[in-house]
């Protein structure tokens, strides 16, 4: 009879959560391909060698009393090329008993101030943002709801990014981007830690942060 039950209970989760899972947009994670162009600030030259994070995130369908908490499942990397630019592949996965939601982006080199994206640009078209077809090319973009108040647009050249240099010792400091949660190290993200370790020994600093 217990065992009954317990199949009884297990069977009324799942069923539960893949009518939740398909309410919030069906069982599979995907994200397009990301591109994009790197360039200085100041002189608005291209960046080589530039490390280039992204961040898959998803949260539990169920949660504690204070609701369902996000957290990075994946992680890609790459370098920017002569021409500042970089191309991470589309991802996608299964979201058993979980939800998308989103994916978030670092952009890194020893010397300047870590970047996440641009500042003109909000969190929910970010991923449009860098999924353009033309690095560069003046696009109109959008998301979001008018039925929640979250629909947003913007228009203008897509997947260029900006990072400013580093000049002072608080620059440095409030610049470093760090690891994105304790799961994320060094293991999982070598091109950016080797990164983060290059600025540090360029600054006399002792000891690799992995």
């Amino acid at each position: 009879m217990t065992k009954h039950y317990s199949v009884f209970i297990f069977a009324t989760i799942m069923f539960f959560s893949l009518v939740a899972a398909a309410h919030c947009g069906g069982l599979i994670y995907s994200k397009p391909e990301f591109s994009g162009r790197m360039i200085d600030a100041e002189t608005r030259q291209p960046i080589e060698g530039a490390v280039v994070v992204v961040l898959y995130l998803k949260r539990p369908l169920i949660g504690g009393p204070g609701g369902p908490n996000s957290y990075v499942f994946h992680a890609k990397e790459t370098l920017t090329d002569k021409k500042g630019e970089f191309y991470l592949p589309s991802y996608s996965s299964l979201i058993l008993f979980t939800e998308d939601v989103g994916a978030e982006f670092i952009f890194y080199k020893p010397g300047y101030m870590a970047g996440y994206g641009p500042m003109y640009i909000q969190p929910i078209l970010m991923e449009k943002y860098f999924s353009a077809i033309e690095v560069g090319k003046e696009t109109e973009i959008e998301a979001g709801s008018f039925e929640d108040g979250s629909y947003v647009k913007w228009k203008g050249p897509l997947g260029i990014m900006e990072l400013k240099r580093a000049k002072t010792s608080e620059d440095f400091v409030r610049g470093s981007p760090g690891a994105p949660s304790s799961d994320y190290r060094s293991n999982k993200l070598p091109l950016l830690f080797k990164a983060i370790n290059e600025d540090r020994k360029k600054r006399g600093l002792e000891g690799d942060i992995r």
